[in-house]
């Protein structure tokens, strides 16, 4: 597992661990801004390290695999990941995706800033809190970034392509999940309109629209 510094403006450093269980305790000392896990580490692996890491923190996880199945890939994102990178990839496109999820996950402003409403929902870019019917909704890091794209634009649906392109900083790749399994664990995690459907809407070959009451 590979981190980055979380204080903002600290010189930048790596460490590695070689197993899970150490793995887990470095993502959650408060040490750093990322973790990047290896599916298969001995002893607990990826996959069980991201639910351990999940279950008491937000930091931005990055996964790697050496793994062909999209079914591993897409349990990861579902149970928190930020992104996925295939094994063997080079350290300049690994780098790349690390930049990209810090450049959106900053950390949280102090003052809660304007709010970008949309009926019960309210989104605080600054302090990148979302809230429901004023119940702070637990994001990940690209699941927070893709809210933001779609409450920045109410009343029309936005392209897969923008979302990755804006949500997850990188272009979308042929046979890429990443913006549809992100936006499903999302739908879960909204409420609800009075009518009872969901908010966040799929729109046969246009994209994902946030919907008002």
């Amino acid at each position: 597992m590979a981190c980055s510094p979380i204080t903002s403006g600290a010189k930048g450093f790596l460490s590695a661990t070689h197993d899970g269980e150490a793995g887990a305790r470095a993502a959650l000392s408060g040490d750093y801004a990322i973790a990047v896990l290896d599916v298969l580490m001995p002893g607990m692996n990826g996959i069980a390290t991201l639910l351990r890491i999940r279950s008491h923190s937000s930091i931005p996880v990055l996964m790697l695999t050496g793994c062909a199945d999209d079914a591993d890939r897409i349990l990861g994102l579902e149970l928190g990941a930020d992104d996925y990178v295939s094994k063997p990839c080079t350290p300049r496109e690994l780098t790349a995706r690390v930049r990209a999820i810090l450049r959106r996950s900053q950390g949280p402003d102090d003052s809660p800033g304007i709010a970008l409403t949309l009926g019960k929902l309210a989104v605080y870019p600054e302090q990148r809190g979302a809230y429901w019917d004023g119940q702070p909704l637990a994001l990940t890091s690209s699941e927070f970034n893709l809210l933001d794209v779609l409450v920045r634009n109410p009343g029309r649906p936005v392209s897969k392509h923008e979302l990755s392109e804006l949500g997850l900083g990188r272009p979308l790749a042929r046979n890429d999940r990443n913006v549809d399994v992100h936006l499903s664990s999302l739908r879960h995690k909204l409420g609800r309109m009075n009518d009872g459907r969901s908010c966040l809407q799929t729109m046969y070959r246009l994209g994902y629209q946030l919907l008002a009451e």
